[in-house]
């Protein structure tokens, strides 16, 4: 049988799971019973694969993805790109926003992922927009489907709306989610939002500071979720702005996130494109602080964001694609098998489901590719294939 290759990060005791070591991980051949893959025995030296967990996509917008077609040019800033983005949404009837959204989920299925969040545009009252309803129907098909809220923080201030929204989530298996950038009714936004968690059971995911500037949302989110003692998960995305805060500020931030336990998203490819804009080429990078992050003991995940919509022209529903810029941009090195959990088990904690590793995994929740080292895994160079496909 072929040797395979099982990242170190995806086993909990390396040593006593067997195989050799290789790099970040481990080789051998596997032991497989009751479609378990359970260890790995001694490695014969020849042909090789990579083992490791389905993949998750913490962050997309299937209401938005493959609208550049008819957009048309697009470049500009985040106020820019909102307002294109806006204009689009007369094309929103139900056969469009199915068919793209089931364009975004057979993408991201084919590139490995099995848990999918997508955010979805709430719009300006606190009855559900058409692509909630819509998104609900292709999650009968993609039945590990989140779908996030995306309203104004300033909405959420409104204990009418909040209750309205949140009553409908918690019908609907939904998450609260806000975009918090400069809001003057930040705080009161978010002391509904927290408390409509609280009450529903509600998971929490925030747009923070996506931008470089003067931003504290983060900050705000974190405090919030102090004062309050909520225990479900928060995701935050973006986060940007951190790279203009002092190390003093930094610092704080990050231990108040590393106490509430709030997990950032970095989102690469959109923020790379939208921020930091200049007359010519930027020199800036629009990412958040991964490695202070890390090593704050804050969890870190990376996700696609947007795809082909006016937010950013190119992109895919690809973890791996987007964990492959954050290595170029965010200088995240080898051994690159300990980032890869930034889009599978840390990515599947912060969605509120249990992480898979690989030792003891049934193989319908697991992957494989010919690859014979992580970074080839990351680049994207190999095809993931089902492992009850690849291995017996």
């Amino acid at each position: 049988m072929t040797d395979v290759l099982v990242p170190t990060a995806f086993i909990a005791d390396p040593s006593s799971f067997g195989g050799a070591p290789a790099g970040d991980c481990r080789r051998g051949v596997p032991f497989i019973k009751d479609g378990q893959l359970l260890g790995l025995a001694p490695p014969t030296g020849g042909d090789v694969c990579m083992v490791i967990p389905t993949l998750t996509e913490a962050h997309c917008h299937l209401d938005k993805c493959h609208t550049i077609q008819r957009i048309g040019q697009v470049g500009g800033d985040l106020a820019h790109a909102i307002t294109q983005q806006r204009a689009d949404k007369n094309n929103w009837d139900e056969d469009d926003l199915r068919a793209r959204a089931m364009q975004g989920l057979r993408e991201a299925h084919s590139n490995g992922c099995r848990a999918i969040r997508s955010h979805v545009d709430w719009g300006d009252t606190a009855a559900p927009p058409l692509s909630w309803s819509v998104l609900l129907e292709c999650a009968e098909d993609y039945p590990d489907l989140q779908l996030a809220a995306l309203c104004g923080i300033g909405q959420w201030a409104d204990p009418e709306f909040a209750g309205k929204v949140s009553d409908l989530l918690a019908l609907t298996g939904g998450v609260a989610g806000a975009f918090v950038l400069g809001h003057d009714t930040t705080q009161a936004g978010l002391d509904n939002i927290f408390a409509a968690a609280t009450r529903h059971g509600l998971m929490l995911d925030f747009h923070v500071d996506e931008g470089l500037g003067d931003f504290n949302g983060l900050e705000a989110v974190a405090d919030t979720a102090l004062a309050t003692g909520f225990k479900g998960p928060i995701l935050c995305g973006h986060a940007v702005s951190l790279m203009d805060r002092t190390p003093d500020d930094f610092t704080r931030i990050a231990d108040k996130c590393a106490r509430a336990g709030i997990t950032i998203c970095a989102l690469p490819i959109t923020n790379l494109y939208l921020q930091g804009r200049t007359d010519g080429t930027p020199d800036r990078r629009g990412i958040t602080r991964l490695h202070e992050l890390r090593d704050a003991g804050v969890k870190v995940v990376v996700a696609s964001d947007n795809v082909a919509d006016a937010f950013c022209p190119l992109g895919a529903h690809d973890p791996r694609a987007a964990l492959a810029l954050a290595c170029v941009t965010a200088h995240l090195d080898p051994p690159l098998g300990d980032w890869l959990t930034a889009i599978t088990t840390d990515a599947a904690t912060a969605l509120g489901r249990e992480p898979i590793k690989v030792e003891g995994a049934h193989l319908s929740d697991l992957l494989t590719c010919d690859a014979a080292h992580t970074a080839t895994l990351i680049s994207g160079r190999t095809t993931l294939h089902p492992t009850t496909e690849t291995l017996t």
